[in-house]
């Protein structure tokens, strides 16, 4: 199936064949039709399933035909409401691209930065408005943001927004939103809360699944080491140097650790960030950007933050700290093997985590390879100083030899004087 069988007008079209779209994916094929014929979506998409599309382009072909006119002032039509920074402004610009012919007006808001530029957009009117929930109830109590003609709204990001706390957020806005509207919502899993919340919001909708209810995607090696805490930098630095020069993204429980681990990291002389919500949105946006660039290898980052990072043909992605809710683990190693691409997934587990493990191997019926083949094993005791020192001199021969073979093979590639 292509794109022009869907039902697309053609500026929209144009906007997908520039932007290299070839063919829909699953949930393009199911999602962009029904949500065409005004239909409510309830949609279970993992990250890298081409979700953001399957909404954004039916919501301009909608919207375009509904104002064409927009060099006057337009009403807000869509509310596109998702968790985190990273994701709006990742939304924002895929609409940028498929609007580049219809001309629709729209924005993004979100909090960490000033309101000035987000309110004087708004003032000039917008049609499309992509928002985290904070920042749209601040803009709403001071008065700049009026719901009242909107047509279509979109939750996306369902799970990630209960557990991020957003649940009183999302019933205010319920309450303000029109009774007579379209509403998507999509989750990349549907626990029993997820489910509640989506009878609150829908009218007898089509519900649109592209994966397992719960489940990573199939492109993705998953493989896990048990150790000891006291060891787990010494097993990361083993595991990083069989991944010659890949990019990898590394998950920290907590905005501290993940800035404890970048040190330890650059220490070991590795190109090392980290993205958190402590970091200012400037920030966050200069370090992916410089990742996105390979200018660093290593991207460690809390599960906040991390969402909304798209990186085209990321291979690597390790849980260094493992996660407390199962769920939360399908949407990390999402981040890895997105749209066909093979993806791995390496889990670190201290004795703490052995719990937090077989719920997460429960809901992953049991893919997680162990491997027992390293020199960190789990055990009982702690690390003779011996025992340490050793590994340390070891440790330190093999880096030698890596940049030694490294500045070599550098020098191969440079071209003679004459």
């Amino acid at each position: 199936m292509k794109f022009d069988q869907l039902g697309l007008i053609s500026p929209i079209l144009k906007a997908v064949e520039e932007k290299g779209y070839e063919e829909p994916t699953k949930i393009q094929k199911e999602a962009i039709p029904k949500i065409l014929k005004r239909s409510d979506i309830l949609g279970i998409a993992q990250t890298g399933t081409g979700k953001t599309a399957a909404f954004a382009i039916p919501i301009i072909q909608l919207i375009h035909k509904i104002d064409k006119d927009t060099h006057k002032r337009p009403p807000l039509r869509a509310l596109i409401l998702t968790p985190t920074r990273e994701l709006a402004i990742q939304i924002d610009e895929n609409i940028r691209d498929y609007n580049k012919h219809t001309h629709l007006r729209h924005t993004v808001i979100f909090g960490g930065v000033k309101q000035g530029k987000q309110v004087e957009a708004l003032k000039r009117g917008v049609q499309i408005l992509v928002a985290t929930p904070g920042r749209l109830l601040d803009l709403m109590d001071q008065g700049y943001i009026s719901l009242d003609d909107i047509k279509i709204f979109v939750l996306d990001e369902a799970d990630r927004m209960l557990d991020m706390g957003f649940i009183h957020s999302i019933r205010k806005l319920i309450k303000v939103l029109p009774k007579k509207k379209q509403t998507l919502f999509f989750s990349a899993t549907m626990p029993d809360n997820i489910i509640d919340l989506s009878k609150d919001m829908l009218d007898n909708p089509q519900r649109i699944e592209v994966a397992r209810k719960s489940s990573t995607a199939d492109s993705i090696d998953q493989y896990i080491y048990y150790t000891n805490r006291e060891l787990k930098v010494s097993l990361l630095d083993h595991i990083l140097g069989d991944i010659d020069g890949e990019q990898i993204l590394l998950f920290s429980k907590t905005k501290h650790g993940a800035d404890r681990l970048v040190r330890k990291l650059k220490k070991l002389k590795y190109k090392a960030e980290a993205i958190h919500g402590n970091k200012s949105q400037n920030n966050r946006q200069k370090t992916l950007g410089l990742f996105k660039e390979k200018k660093i290898q290593l991207l460690v980052a809390t599960d906040i933050a991390a969402r909304g990072i798209d990186i085209n043909k990321l291979k690597y992605v390790i849980n260094y700290d493992i996660p407390n809710i199962p769920e939360t683990y399908v949407h990390r190693i999402g981040r890895s093997g997105r749209a066909g691409e093979k993806g791995i997934a390496i889990s670190i587990s201290e004795p703490e985590d052995n719990a937090f493990v077989k719920a997460i191997e429960n809901l992953n019926k049991g893919v997680i390879n162990k491997v027992n083949d390293h020199p960190f094993p789990q055990t009982d005791k702690p690390m003779t100083e011996k025992e340490k020192k050793e590994w340390n001199k070891e440790k330190m021969k093999r880096k030698r030899e890596f940049f030694e073979n490294r500045k070599k093979n550098k020098n191969k590639r440079k071209p003679s004087r004459r």
